[in-house]
C-alpha cells in the first residue's frame, strides 16, 4: 500500500513538473515569436532609414552642385561688375573736368 502511494506521489510530481515544463516551453516559444516579430519590424525600419539616407545624400549632392554653380555665376557677375566699375572709373579720370 505504501509503495503504491509513493508511486502515485511520484507520478503526481512528475505530472506537475511536466506541466510546468510545458508551460515554460509555451512561454519561451511565445517570447521567441515576439522577438522574431520585433526583429523583423526593426529590420524594416532600418531598411527604410537606409533608403531615406540614400535619398538625402543624393539630394545633398544635387544641392552642393547647384551651390557651386551659383557661386561660380555670382563670382563671374562680380568680376564683370568690377570690370565695368573699373572702366567707368578710368573714363571719369580721363575726362577733363569742365566748369
Amino acid at each position: 500500500m505504501e509503495l503504491a502511494k509513493d508511486r502515485d506521489d511520484q507520478e503526481m510530481m512528475l505530472k506537475k513538473r511536466n506541466e510546468e515544463l510545458e508551460k515554460a516551453l509555451r512561454e519561451s516559444k511565445w517570447r521567441e515569436e515576439k522577438m522574431i516579430s520585433e526583429l523583423q519590424r526593426t529590420w524594416e525600419r532600418l531598411r527604410v532609414a537606409e533608403e531615406a539616407e540614400e535619398r538625402l545624400c543624393s539630394q545633398l549632392g544635387e544641392l552642393e552642385a547647384e551651390a557651386v554653380n551659383q557661386a561660380r555665376a555670382y563670382h563671374s557677375r562680380i568680376l564683370s561688375l568690377m570690370n565695368d566699375l573699373s572702366q567707368a572709373h578710368n573714363l571719369l579720370h580721363l575726362q577733363p573736368v569742365t566748369n
